[in-house]
């Protein structure tokens, strides 16, 4: 990338802070767990944050839209932070419920903004470069994060964990502090928020997607095969357990290896990201990704599980990286906090809804074999996506600046 410390704070910044979610969301379980002695305390940290994206979702992107995203970012940062330090001193469940539901708010606004200002910063031959270092950094949290918390576990206490995620939130608001503003006409606007301008912007969101059907078409079928993925992620430490009769030792391994292919998928679509066209980390991604969750779920074993989840971990990255590139490329800027915070509800409840329908299919039937239909179903979306991608007629959708 020609403009490595152009992006350095915008990596460092959003790098720290997601490791940091890594590392406070293992200590925030045992530190939950300690307190109540109950999973169901657990379980509710899984369903506050969504009913608190979701409730948000509904109105934050007409206020992303029409707000610096710049100091979005910087106060969100502050509040979560801010939040998040007062955790380890509330004995409280319900308190503990009111900071993840106020931490989730702000993350919904954090998310978008951070989206527009990439799309905004960071030029058009660097994006798909950029998008696949971000992949990195975030597989590689993914991977770090849990192994930092069970140290700090093991030679202190939780509470040291979830300090550390506060700080990792004030580190990444400083670095966005150091960056500069990005041209944004929207928030030169003053615009009263209302019921009446929600309901405009939802209209001029549906107007956008009748509008651009072919983007509309490969949104909806990428997020509708990582949504079945998502359900199936649910069902991943059952089937390991009791299906293929491996020890909670053996899990942890197996995740482990699925994060260092992670790491090497993400490596490796920055390495290859002068050499691959846009549509194949796209479309190509997607589908062996989803051909890895086939393949995990027909595994008999731990070596043919280990090979799925490799498969899985690698091409992951690609699409991801893929998939961020065409949505920063083809959404408006204007009117992507809006686009983004409406999207995000319905797929918040798709995910919700197949998570219940793939649990219940798998107390009446066979795990392996409704887990198998879900997977095969989400190989014939990706299958479809990929079809789309490389329709010669939507070229304009993937064109690709080149570094001169």
């Amino acid at each position: 990338m020609r403009s490595w410390k152009k992006y350095s704070l915008l990596f460092s910044g959003i790098g720290v802070s997601n490791l940091g979610n890594w590392i406070y969301l293992i200590a925030l379980n045992i530190f939950i767990l300690d307190m109540t002695k109950s999973m169901v305390a657990i379980a509710g940290i899984y369903i506050v944050g969504p009913m608190a994206r979701i409730l948000t979702n509904f109105w934050a992107g007409s206020v992303i839209d029409r707000k610096n995203k710049r100091q979005l970012m910087i106060i969100t940062d502050v509040l979560r932070g801010g939040f998040i330090l007062l955790v380890p001193f509330i004995h409280s469940i319900w308190l503990i419920y009111v900071i993840i539901f106020a931490t989730n708010i702000a993350g919904a606004f954090f998310g978008p903004s951070s989206t527009f200002y990439i799309s905004k910063y960071v030029d058009d031959e660097d994006k798909k470069r950029f998008n696949s270092i971000m992949s990195v950094l975030n597989t590689g949290s993914v991977c770090i994060g849990p192994a930092i918390a069970g140290f700090l576990i093991g030679i202190s206490s939780t509470t040291w964990c979830i300090i550390m995620n506060a700080v990792s939130f004030f580190i990444c608001a400083f670095s966005i502090y150091l960056l500069p503003d990005v041209e944004d006409e929207n928030s030169k606007k003053r615009v009263s928020i209302s019921l009446k301008v929600i309901k405009d912007d939802w209209r001029v969101v549906k107007n956008f997607m009748l509008g651009e059907r072919y983007f509309t078409k490969i949104y909806v079928l990428f997020q509708g095969a990582l949504m079945i993925a998502f359900a199936l992620d649910s069902q991943e430490a059952t089937y390991i357990k009791h299906d293929l009769e491996q020890s909670e030792k053996m899990y942890g391994l197996i995740v482990s290896l699925t994060g260092i292919g992670a790491i090497v998928g993400a490596s490796a679509s920055v390495a290859l990201v002068r050499y691959i066209s846009l549509q194949t980390y796209l479309g190509i991604g997607m589908f062996l990704t989803m051909i890895g969750y086939l393949l995990f779920y027909c595994s008999t074993g731990f070596w043919s599980a280990i090979s799925a989840f490799l498969i899985l971990g690698f091409f992951m990255s690609f699409s991801n990286a893929g998939f961020d590139t065409f949505y920063q490329k083809n959404v408006p800027l204007n009117i992507m906090g809006r686009f983004g915070g409406i999207a995000s509800i319905f797929q918040s409840l798709v995910q919700i809804a197949l998570t219940i329908i793939l649990g219940g299919l798998a107390d009446l039937f066979s795990l392996q074999i409704v887990a198998i239909i879900f997977a095969a179903t989400s190989v014939i979306v990706a299958m479809i996506l990929c079809i789309g991608v490389f329709n010669k007629e939507s070229r304009s959708y993937y064109i690709e600046t080149k570094n001169t």
